[in-house]
């Protein structure tokens, strides 16, 4: 497997994750998130990436739109987590602290630590 193709499958899990985080401190709209996400390289994605991944995050009822006017420009679709969203994400900071505490203690382990 190629990095790109491996480095492709991580992102999808966590650019949904971080998406999630950076809604729940305050309603977002979508170029708002691409915008953000810039700033750290590695997660940077375009508005194509980002919108089929709003939607399916609408679908199953973790955040919910609505329009709002700009100040400058046309009206803004912004997003924000439902309860069900909340819970969602809840869940998977738990899941992520776990993951990457295990990742973390492969990295720094020895073998001559087992017991």
């Amino acid at each position: 497997m190629a990095i790109y193709e491996w480095t492709s499958q991580v992102r999808r899990g966590i650019l949904e994750y971080c998406i999630l985080l950076l809604i729940s401190k305050q309603p977002r709209y979508g170029y708002e998130l691409v915008t953000l996400l810039d700033k750290w390289e590695p997660l940077a994605i375009t508005e194509g990436t980002l919108y089929p991944l709003l939607r399916r995050l609408l679908k199953e009822n973790y955040i919910e739109s609505y329009w709002q006017e700009s100040e400058s420009g046309p009206p803004r679709k912004y997003y924000s987590l439902t309860v069900a969203g909340q819970l969602f994400l809840e869940t998977i900071s738990v899941e992520w602290k776990n993951l990457a505490q295990a990742v973390d203690d492969i990295q720094t382990y020895r073998e001559e630590e087992r017991t």
